[in-house]
């Protein structure tokens, strides 16, 4: 059973939507299309309305180009205005068989403990520890034996207002949200390896506006930070150091950017303001004026590792990737600001149908997001719409007959034709309390499956 995928990476400086299919553990490309953003400041919409015809634009290429329909979507959101908290919870196990049951109530006590402030919401509930009686750093729990089990999350929250004006967005581009996914997790997804994961590595992905820090430690997320500054900046910096327009500025970049100021060529720039004038800039100049932005901004993210209390957890390193990875000599300079951490810079994993465009360190995003949505999160994951994720999950039942499964009786059965031996062999085990001599619930699911099957 293959399922297609949307992912819908939104940017500051550019909007990307790829349309992936699974198919057993397989994950091909099938289509992208790229569209510059508009509407947008440092991760925050600020104008919906353009916004959305930027991601109509984006989704119109890639469904041109795959040539079929999705039937999932995954969306990005920056780290602005994210803020993250742990939070742990304890459940008693009376008959001590620790199951999918089991562990969802630990992490749903967890999610309980926490205090969120009113204007926030859970974006992603992510689990670093388990504890079993007395045994701790358990890796997985699931089919062990014990009487109480003891969960300690790493919960990253956003503000309520900025995904309310991300889901009217893309709404009003026509499609509607599965999953919201932080967009640092996401590239962490697109680029990282299970070593990495496990020795411990910080995911810097530096876009056009804003640089997102993920940290793994002991293969889970332990703390995420972010910085509304990117690219875009070093443009700007340009621009007024060099006195040329913004467009040109962006050109010098892309065609010179580099770190290393060694080239003492100089280039015709036209003047801003001054229609028709040019002037002559050395591309030492242009090198300076780009070191100290990166340098700048690789100090702030430093700092911020220092502070996570993380940075002697990190065997792996540092792991840069986003569109300013691509200046000359930026891992050089990385490594020495990181004190001579070991530093990679990352593109997306290969895969089926990556088309060259998608191998730039730009769009680990947008592939991270159809990597989520085919199953690659972290083991156990509360997400975005407060469900339960797990490594090795079957196909996942609708939202209506998970509130069966989990025991609300209010909810009438919908399912799909791949759903349907898994939803019949579930329905023979629930257990039904029919003493008011109403239609039970088992009757109403069997009237329900007998109509669809």
């Amino acid at each position: 059973m293959s399922t297609t995928i949307l992912g819908i990476d939104i940017g500051s400086s550019k909007i990307c939507a790829i349309i992936a299919e699974k198919s057993d553990d397989d994950v091909k490309i099938l289509g992208a299309g790229i569209a510059k953003s508009q509407g947008l400041k440092k991760g925050i919409i600020t104008n919906i309305e353009l916004a959305s015809k930027s991601i109509q634009n984006a989704l119109n290429d890639a469904k041109r180009v795959a040539g079929t329909q999705y039937e999932k979507v995954i969306v990005s959101i920056s780290g602005a205005y994210t803020k993250s908290i742990n939070s742990s919870g304890i459940v008693n196990i009376p008959n001590r068989d620790i199951g999918i049951r089991e562990i969802n109530r630990a992490m749903q006590m967890a999610d309980h403990n926490a205090n969120i402030p009113n204007e926030y919401e859970k974006l992603h509930i992510l689990p670093y520890n388990f504890k079993v009686d007395d045994q701790e750093f358990i890796d997985d729990p699931l089919g062990m034996n014990g009487a109480r089990l003891e969960v300690q999350t790493h919960i990253i929250t956003a503000q309520k207002s900025s995904l309310s004006n991300l889901e009217k967005a893309v709404k009003s581009a026509g499609v509607n949200i599965d999953n919201i996914v932080l967009g640092g997790y996401a590239s962490s997804i697109a680029i990282l390896n299970s070593d990495e994961k496990e020795l411990g590595v910080a995911v810097i992905d530096v876009g056009g506006a804003t640089c997102n820090l993920v940290v793994h430690t002991n293969s889970a997320i332990r703390y995420n930070d972010f910085l509304g500054v990117g690219s875009l900046n070093i443009t700007n910096d340009l621009s007024t150091a060099l006195h040329t327009p913004l467009g040109a500025a962006e050109n010098i970049k892309i065609n010179y950017g580099s770190l290393d100021g060694n080239s003492s060529d100089l280039i015709e720039l036209p003047v801003i303001g001054d229609d028709g004038s040019t002037h002559e800039v050395s591309l030492d100049i242009v090198s300076n004026v780009i070191y100290v932005r990166v340098e700048e901004t690789l100090m702030i993210l430093a700092k911020s590792l220092e502070d996570s209390g993380y940075k002697d957890q990190l065997g792996a390193g540092i792991v840069l990737t986003g569109g300013m990875t691509k200046l000359g000599g930026i891992r050089d300079l990385a490594s020495a600001i990181f004190d001579n951490m070991p530093v990679r810079v990352a593109k997306p994993k290969e895969m089926e149908g990556l088309f060259e465009t998608l191998r730039d360190p730009g769009y680990s995003t947008a592939i991270g997001l159809v990597l989520y949505g085919a199953g690659h999160f972290t083991p156990y994951e509360i997400d975005s719409n407060k469900k339960l994720r797990y490594k090795d999950e079957a196909i996942a039942p609708s939202a209506d007959m998970q509130d069966i499964l989990n025991g609300d009786n209010n909810k009438e059965l919908s399912i799909n034709d791949s759903g349907i031996e898994s939803a019949k062999d579930k329905l023979a085990n629930i257990k039904i309390d029919d003493k008011d001599g109403s239609d039970g619930l088992f009757t109403k699911v069997w009237n329900r499956m007998t109509q669809l099957f």
